[in-house]
């Protein structure tokens, strides 16, 4: 059991802020992916990875009962997808990518030639209450990157296709809260990398193979977890992502239930989680002290979780989330706490998984 409540090292902290400050667009992973092995490097045996950019730390890799932790790596993003004879640029969502915060944005283009800086340009009050009020929609928000033409655009590098990011960097609010862009659902791949670090740092040994895996494509449809889920062939998988805090305005707390960030950890019942191991982490939760709410859902999590489940015949799959404030914007947010005790979580579970006992209903 983990009895220091102050987890995370003052490395872990430099590596998130590394991690969650370099750009990881859907489809365009691969950096971060690199920095997130590195990382993970001293704590496991061996890697695996995909043709897509899904990677995977493995320890005890000739273990035959897999058990796989798992987050996405990827990040909302735009593509480029039209560009006007006077040199503004038109946008097409890469996952869910918030039309209404873009207007004054700054961006990042990514082309060959290296970023090209630009903005959402939106036109002044003094022009909009002349007549009906427009709000931003994905029709008519543009990017401006300072040119006159077309061509201008193009000699800078820029495409259609180019991938378009927000440069929103990562800081740390009152002390207590993790601030940044792509917190979804990078701060996934941070805690399953601290988790093999606390195993390793405590010389934990494992009767079965870990497979920690940082997935990709998550935010256009979980694609990397429905890949590399039939290349592991795991018998169970304890996913981690995040969830709404419910509790600030303009949430329905009926529709979306109540979830709040500083709270703890948030299991989630749904169709798609296997009863008996999530049973077996809310009494993990219960024995170690570590703090934890419920949410339900529907017909899917909408999370990796989804395709993890329904993968290979049937893998026990449960999710265990992170509260987070205004998701899909530049300034998600998640408590520190959170972060440390689904650390915990998933840690103290791993070590009461046993690979001669099976999920099944049918015992």
């Amino acid at each position: 059991m983990i009895k220091d409540t102050s987890i995370l090292t003052s490395e872990s902290i430099e590596f998130l802020e590394k991690y969650l400050n370099n750009p990881s667009p859907t489809g365009y992973e691969t950096q971060g992916q690199k920095l997130w092995m590195d990382y993970l490097r001293p704590y496991v045996d061996e890697f695996i990875t995909d043709s897509y950019g899904t990677a995977v730390g493995i320890i005890n890799p000739d273990a035959e009962f897999k058990v796989v932790i798992e987050g996405h790596s990827d990040e909302i993003s735009w593509y480029v997808n039209y560009i006007t004879d006077d040199g503004f640029i038109y946008v097409i969502r890469n996952g869910g990518s918030d039309h209404q915060i873009a207007p004054s944005k700054r961006v990042n283009i990514h082309t060959k030639k290296g970023i090209v800086k630009g903005l959402f340009g939106w036109p002044a009050i003094h022009t909009r209450l002349k007549g009906k009020e427009e709000t931003p929609k994905l029709d008519n928000i543009f990017i401006d990157v300072g040119c006159k033409t077309k061509k201008e655009v193009e000699e800078l590098g820029v495409h259609v296709g180019c991938v378009i990011t927000y440069p929103d960097e990562f800081f740390i609010l009152n002390e207590n809260n993790f601030v940044c862009r792509a917190l979804d659902n990078r701060m996934g791949g941070f805690m399953i990398a601290e988790v093999a670090r606390l195993l390793k740092e405590n010389k934990k040994e494992l009767p079965f193979g870990l497979y920690i895996t940082n997935a990709v494509q998550e935010e256009i449809g979980l694609r990397g977890a429905e890949m590399i889920a039939h290349t592991i062939k795991p018998d169970v998988a304890i996913i981690t992502d995040v969830c709404h805090d419910t509790t600030t305005p303009m949430i329905d707390k009926k529709k979306e239930g109540e979830t709040k960030s500083g709270d703890g950890p948030v299991i989630t019942y749904a169709p798609a989680v296997q009863n008996n191991l999530r049973e077996l982490i809310l009494e993990t939760a219960e024995k170690n002290d570590i703090p934890f709410q419920r949410l339900a859902s529907s017909r899917a999590t909408g999370t990796d979780t989804d395709a993890f489940a329904y993968s290979n015949g049937g893998v026990p799959s449960a999710l265990i989330s992170l509260a987070l404030r205004y998701m899909h914007t530049t300034v998600e947010m998640v408590s520190k706490e959170d972060v440390e005790n689904v650390i915990k979580l998933i840690y103290e579970s791993l070590l009461v998984i046993d690979p001669k006992e099976n999920f099944s209903y049918f015992k």
